[in-house]
This record gives C-alpha cells, sequence and structure tokens, in this order.
C-alpha cells in the first residue's frame, strides 16, 4: 500500500519541478508568441545559465549573488546571440529557424565543455535553506524545495504583472497579437524582441541557477527540459503566461507521480521505500534525498534503518551526480556514479 506521506512528498515535488518548468517555458513562450522563433537553444540558454551560477557561486562564496549575477550575464549572451544570429532567422521559415537553433545547440554544447570541460559542476547548497521542514505528523521536505516553489510563485505574479499592467508588457501583448501595426506606430519592433528574448533567456537562466543545487550542472542538462517546456506550451497556449503557469503545475506533478509510482512496478524496486539506509562503506547516513532513477539499480545497497527517504531527483544512470546527504545532523555532500 502507498504511503499517504509518500504521496504527499512526491506531489510537493512535483509543483516544484513544475515551478522550474514554468520559468524555463514563460521565456520560450514569450519568444515564439511574440517572435514567431523556434528557439531549440533555449535549453542551451538554461544549461549556461546554470554554469554561470555556479562559476559566480564559487568565485563570491554565496549562491544568492550568484545567481543574481549570473542573470544579466546571461542577458548579455542572448542579446549577442539574438543580433549576430537570430535577427536573420526571422522571415525565414520555421525549419529553417529549427535547422539553425540546432546548430547553436551543438555550438554552445562544446563551448561549455571547453571552457568547463566535461565533468559537470556542483554547487553549494545555502547553508540557510540545507535543512528539512517538518509539515505535519512528522514527515520532513527540503526547505530549499519549498524556497523553489516560493519564488515560482512570486516570479510568476511578478510576470504576470509585467505583462498586465506595464508600457512593455502591453507592447509584448500588441507584438504577440499584431507585428505590423506595433511596428507602424513607430515601436522599435527589433528592439522589442530583443528584449524579450533577453528576458526569456534570463528566465531559462534563473531555472538553471535553481537547479544547480538539486541536481548536476552538466552539458546537455536543458534538452530533457526542453522537451517538457514544448508540451507545456502547446497545451497552455503559444504566447499564453497564465495557461504556461497551469500546464507546468498539471505536467510537472503528472511527471512526478509518473515517475515515482510506475503501474507495472513495484515500488520497492525503484528504492521508492519509507525507511531506509545507505551503506557506502564506512558511511552509515541518517538520511538521503534522492531518486535514483537507473537501468541497474539493485535494492540490495540498501537496508533496513530508522531513516526517511525522499525520492525527489530525475538523474539518468550515465551520469555522475550528487546527493544531499545529511549525516548526524549536519549536511555534507557525496558524489558518485550509478
Amino acid at each position: 500500500m502507498i504511503s499517504p506521506a509518500l504521496v504527499l512528498v512526491q506531489t510537493l515535488n512535483g509543483v516544484q519541478f513544475g515551478m522550474m518548468l514554468f520559468l524555463f517555458a514563460a521565456g520560450l513562450t514569450l519568444v515564439l508568441g511574440i517572435m514567431n522563433l523556434v528557439n531549440l537553444a533555449h535549453g542551451s540558454i538554461y544549461m549556461i545559465g546554470a554554469f554561470l551560477a555556479a562559476t559566480f557561486s564559487a568565485w563570491t562564496g554565496s549562491f544568492i549573488l550568484g545567481l543574481l549575477l549570473a542573470l544579466p550575464a546571461i542577458f548579455l549572451v542572448a542579446v549577442a546571440v539574438e543580433i549576430i544570429v537570430l535577427r536573420a532567422l526571422y522571415q525565414r521559415s520555421h525549419l529553417d529557424q529549427v535547422l539553425a537553433t540546432f546548430g547553436i545547440i551543438l555550438l554552445l554544447n562544446e563551448l561549455v565543455r571547453m571552457i568547463w570541460g566535461s565533468s559537470g559542476l556542483y554547487v553549494a547548497m545555502p547553508g540557510f535553506l540545507a535543512g528539512d521542514v517538518t509539515l505535519f505528523s512528522g514527515i520532513l521536505y527540503p526547505t530549499y524545495r519549498l524556497a523553489v516553489i516560493a519564488l515560482g510563485l512570486i516570479v510568476a505574479a511578478g510576470l504576470y504583472w509585467v505583462i498586465a499592467w506595464t508600457r512593455l508588457g502591453m507592447l509584448i501583448r500588441a507584438g504577440a497579437s499584431n507585428r505590423e501595426m506595433v511596428e507602424a506606430i513607430g515601436v522599435d519592433i527589433r528592439l522589442l524582441f530583443t528584449v524579450v528574448f533577453g528576458l526569456g533567456a534570463m528566465l531559462a537562466a534563473f531555472a538553471g541557477g535553481l537547479a544547480g543545487p538539486i541536481l548536476s550542472v552538466d552539458t546537455g542538462m536543458g534538452d530533457s527540459v526542453l522537451i517538457l517546456a514544448l508540451v507545456v506550451i502547446v497545451i497552455g497556449g503559444i504566447g499564453s503566461i497564465r495557461g504556461t503557469f497551469v500546464a507546468a503545475l498539471v505536467i510537472g506533478v503528472v511527471d512526478t507521480i509518473g515517475r515515482a509510482f510506475p503501474a507495472d512496478h513495484d515500488p520497492a524496486q525503484l528504492g521508492l521505500i519509507s525507511n531506509i539506509g545507505v551503506d557506502f562503506g564506512s558511511l552509515k547516513l541518517k538520511s538521503v534525498t534522492g531518486y535514483i532513477e537507473t537501468d541497474d539499480f539493485n535494492d540490495s545497497d540498501f537496508d533496513q534503518s530508522e531513516i526517511f527517504f525522499f525520492p525527489t531527483f530525475r538523474l539518468q544512470s550515465h551520469r555522475q551526480f550528487s546527493q544531499e546527504l545529511r549525516l548526524a545532523g549536519n549536511t555534507d555532500r557525496v558524489d558518485w556514479m550509478v
């Protein structure tokens, strides 16, 4: 029988994933709805934002400062890409746009490997968000994930205010409806497109930066998110922020619940056990946060102990990743290969 506590935790995980999916998809739907540009390189912007946030966090010693510094940096990168490459594609067919932006994906992935290497980076969890929150009945949930949900709601509300009540939002809505008319009344449509593309890139980079302490930051990390984001904007409506928000939440929850409770698997085979422990050599862990999704999972790695397991991550078996381990009340990190 599935534990109600596990269902609650997975639902919260789905909401958190949906919030990050919204941050990613919001910029993509604005670019597609206003600029009529199919930008497959949006996932690469997400990836570069994560790398920049990780790098700035390491330089400054502050996760928040690193994330804030990454936003204007990715804005400049996005503006450069828009001016140099994408402006020539506005009047081209969607097939040409797909081919060109796919080429940008290959270029940016290789550029990231040249600068940061192929092993990936790991971002330290902010100290003040490293603990757990007791929900009720002794159920613990990571504070950082609750913070991600709160930030997603704040950004969604702020984005809706900008679109609905500001002059920039008025121009964005008008540009989505009739670009020729907006240009006819004297608005610099090229500048508007550049600003919209930059704002969309900042939203994607913000999502990538928030993903850093949860997932490993490595090349190609935006590819899988891009597929789900395209589904989100189709369901929510191209150019619709409200529709994107609702669709992202629905898909986030459905995707997480579907992965956590597959119909044709025993929950124990996926490590979805309420009370387990993990023994890596001499390390006896007090608790583990993670959902190990791998082709060669072996539940013999786990033994019974007084530990609660939060299945939270969607990780590929070929990637090196980091889990958050709470050792005797202290927060530490351990890396390994699955």
